[in-house]
């Protein structure tokens, strides 16, 4: 990250003096500064939370200073439009796909599976003694959340109705993969890094998660990993899955020579050269969908995630400021499955009930 910043910083003869927030207090700073008008001059939000602070009316329109979202992926765009302005620009993105063990597989003759009937049957079929077929995180946050909209999304599910036969028959899939053994029962605790910690030590054969993990898996010698998008459950749908990532935004400060200049900063940013750089670096994916296919092309082992970006929608997209509230009945529904307190047909409900 400082490396982009350092880029940015020296074309434009600035001086950049960077703040480090932890994230789960990030968002009650920035509204505490928003109400006190001491917001910093350029401000990185994750892109769910652009809508929600631009909302307060803290962040000044992009568009002022003639930077637009063209060309960037269009659930990008949407995570940082708000009443159809512009409030973040976001020149790298991650997502999740299927990361699976190559020699696992390979001793077993089983292919990375393109379908949920072959998630479940090639799942079962490596789970043998200490290493289960597959892994996830199941966990009661946000990430857990995350986790499951792929299978949501796939499938047809939609986050402004969560009490339909498609979420339903989702979250059976996670139901069915624990309940045959063939994800561990833990992954109700299981968060992403300790997913990826199961991955590494060989004790779980596949798993869902995002490309941050790939410096560590890289550095796991005898770990030969490939990536593989997330499978559908029925012929003619795509696989969707969540983006992530974050956005960098102009406060609202009422000096208009130091907003012109922040923008300028969050241009270069966004520029082509800079956001191949934090790609390269970072193991992330350029939200310019042209830039994309040449990093794909330059990072095989990012094709997976590159091709998984393609489709990839934003959580508020719909929702905007709405999407918290609705993942943690997501979170809690799935929860309730996966401990046998619900149904799947009826988990949503309930949750949203609670």
């Amino acid at each position: 990250m400082q490396k982009g910043l350092d880029t940015c910083a020296k074309q434009l003869g600035i001086t950049i003096d960077r703040e480090v927030v932890p994230g789960d207090t990030l968002i009650a700073k920035v509204l505490q500064q928003a109400s006190s008008k001491t917001l910093p001059d350029v401000l990185m939000l994750d892109n769910p939370d652009i809508q929600q602070i631009a909302a307060t009316g803290a962040l000044a329109p992009l568009g002022t200073y003639g930077i637009t979202g063209d060309g960037i992926q269009e659930g990008v765009v949407q995570a940082a439009t708000y009443d159809g302005e512009l409030y973040g620009a976001q020149p790298v993105t991650n997502t999740i796909a299927i990361f699976y063990n190559k020699d696992i597989l390979a001793k077993a003759g089983i292919e990375p599976p393109t379908t949920w009937a072959e998630l479940k049957d090639s799942a079962k079929k490596l789970t043998q003694g200490k290493q289960y077929g597959f892994a996830f995180d199941g966990t009661a946050d946000y990430e857990g959340a995350w986790q499951f909209l792929p299978a949501m999304w796939t499938n047809g599910g939609d986050e402004t109705n969560l009490k339909t036969p498609e979420v339903a028959e989702a979250l059976q899939l996670w139901k069915d993969l624990v309940d045959s053994g063939a994800a561990s029962k833990s992954v109700v605790t299981w968060g992403q890094g300790d997913v990826a910690d199961q991955f590494k030590a060989g004790r779980a054969a596949m798993m869902l998660n995002g490309p941050w993990n790939i410096p560590s898996l890289s550095q796991e010698k005898d770990l030969n990993w490939g990536t593989a998008t997330f499978p559908v459950n029925k012929e003619g749908q795509a696989s969707v899955a969540p983006l992530g990532g974050e956005a960098w935004t102009v406060p609202v400060t009422g000096d208009d020579a130091k907003q012109a200049k922040a923008a300028e900063f969050v241009k270069c940013l966004n520029s082509d050269d800079v956001a191949m750089q934090f790609a390269k670096d970072r193991s992330v994916i350029p939200t310019n969908l042209e830039l994309a296919k040449k990093y794909a092309a330059e990072v095989p082992e990012m094709a997976a995630f590159a091709t998984q970006v393609a489709t990839a929608r934003s959580r508020t997209g719909k929702l905007g400021e709405k999407w918290p509230d609705t993942a943690k009945i997501i979170y809690s529904g799935m929860q309730l499955t996966l401990t046998g307190q619900a149904p799947a047909a009826d988990a949503m409900a309930k949750a949203g009930a609670q």
